[in-house]
């Protein structure tokens, strides 16, 4: 059981440092597992509208399906929580890029 939590952060780790470098199947991959509750997290749709937003922004369409459909389940407070969370990834990816 340790050995598989351990992997399963390894995962979400070497996932995160993808995205921050502008992977969108990263940040689909991190949405998968806050909507789902895999890889040791709890289900955290906020988390998971947020990463699946920043791939839909790269231009994935699985990732526009998941979104939308996990906003179904959200609050508007929700979704802009999320939605205010991809912009502040995406501005301290980019302050560490410059």
């Amino acid at each position: 059981m340790g050995t598989s939590l351990k992997n399963a952060r390894f995962l979400i780790e070497s996932r995160l440092a993808d995205a921050a470098r502008g992977d969108p199947d990263a940040c689909y991959d991190l949405g998968m597992v806050y909507s789902s509750g895999s890889a040791g997290v709890g289900v955290d749709l906020i988390e998971a509208h947020k990463w699946f937003n920043l791939a839909a922004v790269a231009g994935s369409e699985a990732a526009k399906d998941c979104r939308r459909d996990i906003a179904e389940d959200m609050s508007a407070r929700e979704i802009a929580t999320a939605q205010a969370a991809a912009r502040a990834f995406l501005v301290s990816t980019q302050r560490r890029a410059a």
